[in-house]
């Protein structure tokens, strides 16, 4: 895999990481019901998300996570931002963050899926 296709997939990888913080966030924010309870969700729900993140599915440092449990983790954790998106009355936008997780994820585990191909 060329190091250009891999860094950028990194970083698709690590911005769709950030956007599921911030659904969370978003989700929280519109679930609460005053102004107290809207910051506690707003800032709990991505800081718990990103502790179960850190814990097991880090890509290098994940103190607790091997493959499975990663696997596990990521599908959680991206399936309830996309939920969370859906509940806010974006369908379109939750299926487009899903689909873009889901094939970010498919190049980064496979590798160059042009190789071989004729160019």
């Amino acid at each position: 895999m060329s190091e250009i296709w891999r860094w950028s997939n990194l970083l698709v990888a690590f911005a769709m990481e950030l956007a599921g913080y911030a659904a969370f966030a978003w989700w929280g924010w519109e679930a609460g019901s005053s102004t107290a309870l809207r910051l506690v969700l707003a800032v709990g729900l991505p800081l718990i998300a990103a502790v179960v993140w850190r814990l097991f599915a880090a890509h290098a440092n994940a103190k607790y996570g091997n493959p499975v449990v990663k696997a596990i983790v990521k599908v959680a954790f991206f399936g309830l931002a996309g939920l969370a998106v859906w509940t806010l009355g974006h369908p379109v936008l939750a299926v487009v963050f899903v689909l873009v997780v889901a094939a970010n994820l498919l190049i980064i585990r496979t590798g160059d899926l042009t190789a071989g191909v004729a160019h």
